[in-house]
């Protein structure tokens, strides 16, 4: 499907990488978060964010980056993907090698292409205003900026980055004054009073052009480097042919490689959206997408929860009954081999968790 808003030359890419051992045990590196169906709607992560985009665009122009590990599987996921828009990295290298790879390939088939960046873990609602935004974003990259998608927060929370917002040149949009990271609680408050900031989707949307040029003021040896992987790729090669290679490349997120120097250049502009975003990167933001009991603690998936004077989230797949009595704001997460509990509070330790049961030695449940 086309729609009139976006150019020809405009193309998503969708890294999908990682482990989400924030969501552990229910993200597994066998099975990482963007394989899963966390919502209820019969479709995983990936697939929900490949038919956000399939909506405007076309499958031609939508390309998913991922591990070697996973590419039978995101292959499996989204049959309607061309086998060429599908590139697989032999190894872990961040967003900023999974993104300049993906951009190099389009730039190969199109000299004037825009790319926007949109992560494969991330749940949207209002399909329209997502949309909107991005057309507003995609219209502000065709005049050369690098443009970032915010999100209006509704809630002082430490789980996201965030933008702050300068000089404002529409209703929409505004100049980036700096990205910040995850705030404490008090900062995030005060974030939220300002009116200010904005949460980070980490959405970029720019001309592939525009993007390497950033990406090479800062590291200029991972440009050189993916740009001749894309022209094997464009050989008919395949990336994982040449992992040496690969291996090469410096990790870096793109929020220090692009986002954050180009800010400090002035160079960043940002769209502020108000749909209704959720980035799915722990238990205390999967809480906000399970289903309320009347007793103030939400489960998700296959789970009978019962619950004394309790507030907080189940989620489960073991089968049992889980009981919770006297607690307030807690997460439980019981799967067949491993149970998880914590606090909301607490939810991003879990990647603590997780280094912790590798060190010793309980890689089964990995």
């Amino acid at each position: 499907m086309n729609n009139p808003s976006f150019d020809a030359n405009f193309y998503a890419v969708i890294p999908a990488g990682g482990v989400g051992s924030r969501l552990w045990p229910l993200s597994r590196e066998a099975a990482p978060k963007f394989l899963q169906d966390f919502t209820g709607s019969g479709r995983s992560l990936l697939q929900e964010t490949f038919a956000r985009l399939a909506a405007f665009l076309p499958a031609e122009r939508i390309l998913v980056v991922t591990g070697l590990a996973h590419s039978d599987a995101v292959a499996r996921q989204l049959p309607q993907l061309p086998e060429a828009n599908l590139l697989v990295e032999p190894s872990p290298r961040d967003s900023t090698a999974a993104i300049a790879l993906a951009t190099s390939v389009v730039l190969q088939r199109d000299a004037d292409a825009i790319v926007g960046s949109f992560a494969a873990d991330h749940v949207i609602i209002d399909q329209a205003g997502f949309e909107s935004a991005v057309a507003v974003a995609a219209q502000q990259a065709a005049l050369g900026h690098i443009v970032a998608i915010g999100i209006n927060p509704t809630s002082a929370t430490s789980a996201y980055g965030y933008i702050q917002t300068g000089e404002q040149h529409s209703d929409a949009v505004s100049q980036v004054s700096a990205f910040v990271e995850k705030p404490s609680q008090t900062l995030a408050a005060d974030y939220l009073a300002s009116g200010d900031y904005l949460w980070n989707a980490g959405m970029f949307i720019t001309r592939a052009d525009r993007l390497l040029s950033a990406i090479e003021l800062t590291e200029p040896e991972l440009v050189r480097t993916v740009e001749k992987l894309a022209a094997a790729l464009s050989a008919g090669q395949h990336p994982a042919a040449d992992a040496e290679l690969w291996s090469s490349i410096k990790k870096v997120a793109i929020d220090y490689s692009v986002a954050e120097p180009a800010a400090a250049r002035g160079e960043m502009r940002v769209v502020r959206a108000s749909f209704d975003w959720t980035d799915v990167g722990d238990f205390a933001s999967l809480s906000n997408l399970g289903d309320q009991t009347s007793d103030q603690v939400r489960t998700l998936g296959d789970v009978r929860a019962v619950s004394i004077d309790s507030t907080g989230l189940v989620v489960g797949s073991g089968g049992k009954v889980v009981v919770i009595s006297g607690l307030d704001d807690v997460v439980v997460v019981d799967t067949p081999d491993a149970l998880l509990i914590t606090t909301r509070e607490k939810a991003q330790t879990t990647k603590d968790a997780v280094a912790k049961l590798r060190e010793l030695g309980h890689y089964d449940v990995l």
